[in-house]
């Protein structure tokens, strides 16, 4: 998983809303939905400024989901820190799709956004479980997957097509969902949700010839 990022791209002013208020400190958050979406790619956009005055910078925190209990989860960094992630009704969850806090579980791997609250906890605008940023090589092609290979020891890892969800761009072009032009030994970015149970990806986006 990355480490930081922002959403790439504001919406429109007049997309913008304060979802809740006060809850945590008299902080106002932001949900990621309304600063331009919390589709895969917006997990490793570049930074942009808040497009809330009162939120000076965003807070960012990377790890493996050790408990969660209510509406916070604690967090064991990669590198032996450790959060607590106070989600919100603002909070926008992904999971491959949008979806809800009822989705995330213990062990999942996880990468949010917020503000840090006197606390000590980060009240999240955005979480993404599981995200996966591979570059990769094509190994093998089957109608329901992708034989990926990655890192330096080239290790293996089965890329997931979920109907109705993944998509490619060739050359940088628009998304399609038609992956007839992949091609084994073709390099590859693959955004995804890692699978903790088989150690497998499910493709969100493969990019080839970038």
């Amino acid at each position: 998983m990355s480490n930081r990022q922002d959403p790439r791209a504001r919406s429109g002013f007049d997309r913008r809303r304060f979802l809740t208020t006060a809850a945590l400190g008299g902080a106002t958050i932001v949900g990621a939905s309304a600063l331009g979406g919390l589709d895969a790619d917006a997990a490793f956009a570049a930074p942009s400024p808040s497009l809330d005055p009162a939120i000076a910078k965003s807070a960012f925190a990377e790890g493996r989901i050790t408990a969660i209990k209510g509406t916070v989860l604690e967090v064991a960094g990669s590198y032996g820190d450790r959060h607590l992630i106070q989600l919100t009704n603002a909070t926008s969850v992904w999971k491959l799709h949008t979806t809800t806090a009822d989705a995330i579980e213990v062990g999942d791997g996880l990468y949010a956004r917020g503000v840090d609250m006197p606390d000590g906890t980060i009240a999240a605008d955005a979480v993404w479980v599981n995200i996966v940023n591979l570059f990769c090589t094509i190994r093998g092609i089957a109608k329901d997957r992708l034989h990926l290979t990655h890192g330096d020891g080239n290790h293996a890892v089965v890329g997931r097509i979920v109907p109705r969800t993944t998509t490619a761009s060739y050359l940088g072009g628009s998304l399609t969902p038609d992956l007839s032009r992949v091609r084994i030994g073709q390099s590859a970015q693959v955004l995804g949700a890692w699978r903790p149970a088989d150690d497998s990806v499910d493709i969100a986006r493969v990019t080839v010839g970038h």
